[in-house]
């Protein structure tokens, strides 16, 4: 499994363009030839690319610094120069692009194909035949090209999925997206045992489909930045609906829920106009009965279930009210 990276700086450099060139004709009968150099060619941009093939910014941790191709020098005959290649620089869907030195946002590649230019190569110098005038018909001189750009550039991968799964520690968020996709992640009975987000896909019984991502290190607390506090809260933008998961086990789980919705208000106030569903999970180790399960299900504003996601008990009826839900909401 390739480690989840989800911010990271690099640098960028746009090509020079080529220079002008000086240069005169030499052909027969014809003793004083006139100017003939060509233009350079402009230095190649770099841009950015959206891709949703590839899911981390690992790669960027080892390759920081990227360059264009430089314009070529014009010539004689009129020939302008090479244009520099452009570099295309392909990132995950998702990525928010900034300028490393001030914060401001320069743009964001959300879906496949999404292109950002981030810095133009330099402009090619005119040659010589381009100064030509009634009175100058001689001209001897010509452009340098202009020097490419520089900038440095902070990178942020927020995952886009349908679903994103929020749940204190051990709620059995990890559980749960191993037992509805294919995913397959870490999973282990201590805090923190999910590190990073894992992205999965659900298939419904209607053969439409729809992506989940389980968020991590959600405590009291995690909007100040206690236990993994920002580093995974920023995918939690990126998702269309949210799936409160509360563990049936805790000693109040009503708390653990107003707990979730408190963080992600205090996070983010937005958060809290997603579509959103409560499951309270473990059901097959919990010892309430129905009547202190339906008081539960009353005293939240969410419409509720009650799942094993370890068994499966459940699940599918949740899943349907989630697709179910975002297929409204698409319409």
């Amino acid at each position: 499994m390739r480690k989840f990276v989800d911010r990271v700086t690099i640098e960028v450099m746009s090509g020079n363009g080529g220079d002008g060139c000086v240069s005169f004709r030499r052909e027969k009968y014809i003793p004083k030839g006139g100017p003939d150099g060509g233009a350079g060619g402009n230095g190649g941009s770099v841009m950015l690319r959206g891709s949703e093939s590839l899911h981390t910014l690992l790669d960027f941790r080892y390759f920081r610094v990227f360059h264009a191709g430089k314009g070529g020098a014009g010539s004689g005959n009129r020939r302008t120069g090479k244009n520099g290649d452009d570099r295309i620089i392909k990132l995950p869907a998702g990525t928010v692009v900034m300028d490393a030195a001030t914060g401001v946002i320069i743009g964001e590649l959300l879906r496949e194909g999404d292109e950002l230019l981030v810095v133009r190569g330099g402009r090619g110098g005119k040659g010589n035949a381009s100064f030509a005038t009634s009175t100058n018909r001689a001209p001897r001189k010509a452009q340098r090209g202009q020097p490419g750009a520089y900038r440095k550039l902070l990178l942020e991968l927020k995952l886009i999925a349908d679903v994103g799964i929020v749940g204190l520690p051990n709620a059995g968020k990890s559980t749960l997206l191993a037992c509805i996709s294919e995913a397959k992640p870490k999973i282990a009975s201590y805090p923190f045992t999910t590190l990073t987000p894992n992205l999965g896909t659900v298939n419904t019984s209607d053969f439409s489909s729809f992506t989940v991502t389980d968020i991590p290190g959600l405590i009291e607390g995690a909007h100040e930045g206690r236990g993994l506090g920002h580093t995974f809260l920023r995918h939690i933008e990126r998702t269309g609906f949210l799936l409160f998961l509360v563990d049936l086990t805790a000693n109040n789980p009503i708390e653990d829920y107003r707990t979730i919705l408190r963080e992600l208000e205090l996070y983010h106030p937005a958060l809290l106009k997603k579509g959103r569903v409560l499951a309270f999970n473990k059901i097959d180790i919990a010892t309430h009965d129905r009547n202190v399960l339906k008081t539960l299900a009353g005293e939240v504003d969410d419409r509720s279930f009650v799942i094993s996601a370890i068994r499966g008990d459940g699940v599918q009826e949740l899943l349907e009210y989630i697709a179910g839900r975002i297929n409204k909401e698409e319409e």
